[in-house]
């Protein structure tokens, strides 16, 4: 699998239930969620500005997407949502399988970031992601064309602690052959 397939496995509404394990407050929390990833155009201007603002020529993105998601929290009151714009800018010694993945709002912290992703031969996502004051790691597979699984560590910005492990099942909703 290549990102441009990853991405393209992942378009569409997913249902998604996660648990959520917040080491530092020693709290367990459950979120259930809806996600919609849809596919952007490489002439996109939120494309254009985020590559731009990377100095990244928009013509070497791939797959470009936006991801909203709209969910409960059992932790909190308020509703967890949220949009992002992420821009694949594959690596062009290995397009196929490794590059940096551009978004407009971070995992971690809720700023523009830049990470490194590869894909396993099994089709693992790998997303490492450095913040200033965080660290993040996320793998997502394919169990199935509409089941996903992604699992999701939060580490000290040295990388040696863990803050927070999560893991998500996501079900596509309509599915899709």
């Amino acid at each position: 699998m290549d990102i441009q397939e990853f991405v393209k496995n992942s378009i569409g509404r997913w249902r998604s239930q996660r648990s959520a394990h917040h080491l530092a407050f020693s709290h367990f929390e459950a979120v259930q969620s809806e996600i919609e990833i849809a596919a952007l155009s490489i002439d996109d201007p939120a494309v254009i500005d985020l590559c731009k603002s990377y100095d990244i020529d928009p013509q070497t993105a791939v797959s470009p997407f936006r991801m909203s998601w709209e969910g409960q929290s059992d932790w909190d009151d308020g509703e967890v949502k949220g949009t992002c714009v992420l821009v694949p800018i594959p690596d062009p010694d290995d397009a196929a399988h490794r590059g940096k993945l551009l978004r407009d709002q971070g995992y971690a912290e809720t700023i523009a970031a830049a990470g490194d992703y590869y894909l396993t031969a099994d089709g693992t996502f790998v997303l490492t992601t450095a913040y200033e004051r965080a660290a993040a790691e996320e793998k997502i597979w394919f169990v199935n064309p509409n089941v996903r699984c992604r699992v999701s560590l939060i580490k000290t910005s040295a990388g040696t602690g863990v803050v927070t492990a999560s893991f998500s099942s996501e079900i596509r909703q309509g599915v899709q052959n």
